[in-house]
């Protein structure tokens, strides 16, 4: 009797294991190419695939010439969000940056990028 209740404690927690939320973005990196302005910006679409609420906890920037802003309510199985970056570049160059997004998804972390060469205007 025991072994019975603990095999149907397991099936049941494998079944609840796999409903959750799961994030799927239209891409991972953005590609600004090459501008001359000091401010881009950038949008991050994605759908919730999974079967439960998708939340995103957390938008974490490598560093404060980017921002990141997220939709917060929670997204629904089958709806869409946006995850809409700024970059306020003080340097010409290439650069690339990472951004960590963290939720309460089958995949918990998942990193995008945003990337391009700020070029001086002036310099021809």
């Amino acid at each position: 009797m025991k072994k019975l209740l603990f095999m149907f404690a397991l099936l049941l927690s494998g079944m609840s294991a796999s409903a959750q939320a799961k994030i799927e973005f239209d891409k991972l990196t953005h590609d600004f190419g090459k501008f001359t302005d000091t401010t881009v910006k950038c949008t991050f679409t994605y759908t919730n695939v999974g079967d439960q609420p998708l939340v995103i906890h957390q938008a974490i920037a490598s560093c404060g010439c980017t921002v990141p802003t997220y939709t917060k309510e929670p997204v629904k199985p089958g709806e869409k969000g946006t995850i809409e970056v700024t970059y306020h570049g003080k340097f010409f160059g290439h650069f690339k940056k990472p951004i960590v997004i963290r939720t309460n998804g089958a995949e918990d972390v998942v990193r995008l990028y945003i990337e391009g060469t700020m070029e001086d205007p002036n310099q021809k």
